[in-house]
């Protein structure tokens, strides 16, 4: 028996709970014909997962839902889940052909490819990119970014380039994207982002000087905001929020 997780169009097929909550297929087998690719993958555990991506969708409209709703609306388990598949289904429809001689390559591992022709191996890859809390006393730097399609504020965050580490990479981005210079750099944690296969590593960093000039190819607009007087914000699933929320409880503990 396997739990599947099943996509079709970027959504995720759900199914209900004895409870009325949802869940995800839980069979020997795959419900639905017109798979298109079905992938084993592993979450830190013994157990085997199904990641599926399916050719053709089934059941009602209800039945399906964006991976980014999932967060709310399953257990955390499958919700991790859901994104680690997701991924791996990405990664797969990406990686079809070897990129030295063009064969087409074979799984090796849930994880890695090789071509039978020339013999490279091809490994699951990950963009990182840096996200963080940039104070200044009481206030926060929060920005509407050109990227984000929602009416909201963000933290300034960015793709990791190479040769540079996480430290490098944020005092770079917030420099291009604001024209601050930052200094404190601590971390915090961070986050799989499966859009498609990204992680985020989240830092907390302090205004060390500057006048804000904003990168009009990135961002729209910013400003500083007080930790009690914060504009729309993200939701609770993403480290931006887990971000300003760490933020907002230290500064509240201070007054």
């Amino acid at each position: 028996m396997f739990f599947w997780y099943i996509f079709h169009g970027g959504k995720l097929f759900v199914t209900s709970a004895q409870d009325g909550s949802r869940t995800v297929p839980y069979a020997k087998t795959c419900p639905f014909p017109d798979v298109a690719a079905v992938l084993d993958f592993y979450c830190g555990e013994d157990e085997t997962y199904k990641a599926v991506m399916l050719s053709c969708r089934h059941g009602g409209e209800e039945d399906w839902l964006p991976l980014r709703s999932c967060y709310d609306r399953l257990p955390y388990k499958h919700y991790a889940n859901a994104t680690k598949a997701l991924e791996v289904l990405d990664w797969n429809s990406q990686t079809l052909y070897c990129g030295h001689c063009g064969t087409r390559q074979e799984l090796r591992t849930p994880i890695s490819k090789f071509c039978p022709k020339c013999g490279v191996e091809t490994w699951a890859k990950l963009s990182p990119a840096v996200i963080a809390v940039i104070s200044r006393g009481d206030e926060i730097l929060l920005v509407k970014s050109k990227t984000v399609k929602r009416d909201y504020h963000v933290l300034i965050s960015g793709f990791v380039e190479l040769g540079e580490n996480f430290e490098d990479c944020l005092r770079r981005e917030v420099y291009e994207e604001t024209g601050l210079k930052i200094k404190n750099i601590r971390y915090y944690g961070s986050q799989a982002w499966p859009f498609p296969r990204n992680v985020m590593v989240g830092f907390f960093a302090e205004y060390a000087g500057g006048e804000l000039r904003f990168q009009k190819e990135e961002i729209d607009s910013g400003a500083w905001f007080r930790y009690d007087a914060l504009p729309q914000i993200p939701g609770k699933m993403s480290i931006s929020r887990r971000l300003i929320d760490a933020w907002v409880k230290s500064r509240s503990k201070n007054k």
